[in-house]
């Protein structure tokens, strides 16, 4: 009788090494990274890197059209720091802002508890469709009133409300803002 030969089977592929979740505790503790900085998204560090500079342009473009329209019925700024949810989260949003009562009740040394009432995105090469698709609702379930996505390639700006009626604005039109007044949107992309 004949031997057969059985080949072996192929190997398993390997399973990534689980990587432990990190708490906002830990979090904080960390070294800020040599460029960029770091978030926590649900639980996972995170490097971000530092904003070219037409991102930069456009964020300042942003936050003098709001102040411009806010006066001092809140805080308008870039890169502010937020803790939508109490652990395992940290994100930045490329502008925000937040009333005045929430402004005042930010501690110095701490950090903006949910979701700041307005919370705009800047869409740059270092995002992904999963990040935005997950920070827009993390942040509309924690306290933002609404969640701005604004594309320089194609100079719009994508407005959701809670209502969930998302309206895409461009060229030539103004977006109505949250607590009155309103931003050309020619304003954001002029000569970016």
């Amino acid at each position: 009788m004949a031997a057969t030969f059985i080949a072996p089977a192929p190997p398993a592929p390997a399973i990534p090494a689980c990587v432990p979740l990190m708490t906002f505790a830990e979090f904080e503790q960390l070294p800020n990274p040599p460029a960029g900085h770091y978030e926590l998204h649900h639980g996972e560090l995170v490097t971000v890197p530092p904003p070219r500079y037409g991102h930069h342009r456009i964020q300042q473009r942003l936050v003098r059209a709001l102040w411009a329209a806010v006066g001092d019925s809140g805080e308008a700024s870039t890169e502010m720091g937020f803790r939508a949810l109490p652990d395992m989260e940290y994100r930045v949003a490329d502008v925000a802002f937040v009333y005045e009562d929430r402004h005042q009740s930010i501690p110095l040394d701490g950090y903006l508890i949910g979701a700041p009432d307005l919370v705009v995105e800047v869409l740059s090469p270092s995002n992904s469709a999963h990040e935005i698709l997950d920070k827009e609702p993390l942040c509309m379930e924690n306290g933002a009133k609404e969640f701005w996505i604004v594309d320089p390639v194609r100079s719009i700006v994508r407005v959701s409300p809670p209502d969930g009626r998302t309206r895409t604005y461009k060229t030539g039109q103004e977006i109505p803002l949250l607590f009155g007044g309103s931003i050309p949107v020619d304003s954001i992309f002029a000569s970016q």
